[in-house]
């Protein structure tokens, strides 16, 4: 069994927003100064809360894609929002705020979906398998950058599937741990149109080909799961088809408006 991870005290913060830049066509990345943050653990999420004029209020749960311990430019903290058409918050946070604009966060929330760098590097670690659908990404290229930034050694690997080139969250995040030293590999499956002279037509990820490109159940790894409800499920039941324990998948679904 995984152990627990000790993570931060969850609270109340008013959070500025210092930066924003798109993602992708219908996603916004957005780089908040939260104020007393107290640090968060890779994986963990947080919630959103707007206030109008007349005192409604809208709360949502976001992944966060940054982490860190409560030092240095730990009051940073970095979303990466997909607009929900007729939501109450995601298409304000991805259309409407702007540099300066704040609003409250709760968090950090979660303990569950978490992963930290191996304390002791002599330790023998077992590998780490990120599976993300779309947006699910998110709380996984936190795992990889803190994996990266950390120089761990413990094998990682992610299978990412996307709509289309144009759709890939992090990409040059993504680029960048692949091209560095750490043991990162990418596997990415496109499921409406691929680069040109891409090798694999485009399509949704199959149970053969989870099989082909996750670790195998034989290495034991972790394994991180993270998109919309019927990819999560769908993935997760093959995974233990294909011989994985299921006390070491563990899942997260995204959601909110």
């Amino acid at each position: 069994m995984i152990g627990r991870p000790t993570v931060p005290r969850s609270g109340w913060h008013a959070a500025t927003v210092v930066a924003k830049t798109a993602e992708t066509r219908t996603a916004a990345r957005l780089e908040l100064e939260v104020e007393g943050w107290p640090g968060n653990a890779a994986g963990q999420h947080l919630d959103v809360r707007l206030t109008a004029p007349d005192g409604y209020t809208a709360t949502r749960s976001y992944s966060i894609a940054s982490s860190g311990p409560a030092t240095g430019d730990a009051t940073r903290v970095v979303l990466a929002v997909d607009r929900v058409p007729g939501g109450e918050v995601s298409p304000y946070l991805v259309d409407e705020v702007r540099a300066g604009d704040r609003f409250e966060v709760h968090g950090p929330l979660g303990a569950f979906f978490v992963w930290q760098p191996v304390a002791d590097a002599a330790a023998p670690a077992r590998p780490v398998q990120l599976i993300a659908g779309g947006s699910g990404v998110v709380p996984l290229v936190a795992m990889a950058q803190a994996h990266g930034d950390a120089d761990d050694a413990t094998p990682f690997r992610m299978l990412y599937s996307v709509r289309t080139p144009d759709d890939v969250y992090f990409a040059p995040e993504l680029e960048a741990l692949v091209a560095a030293s750490a043991p990162f590999a990418l596997d990415l499956v496109y499921t409406r149109s691929a680069p040109e002279g891409w090798s694999v037509a485009p399509g949704r990820v199959t149970r053969d080909a989870l099989a082909a490109a996750v670790i195998p159940a034989g290495e034991a790894p972790r394994v991180y799961v993270c998109g919309s409800t019927g990819f999560v499920e769908r993935v997760a039941s093959w995974l233990i088809e294909l011989g994985h324990d299921a006390r070491d998948i563990r899942t997260e679904r995204f959601g909110g408006t």
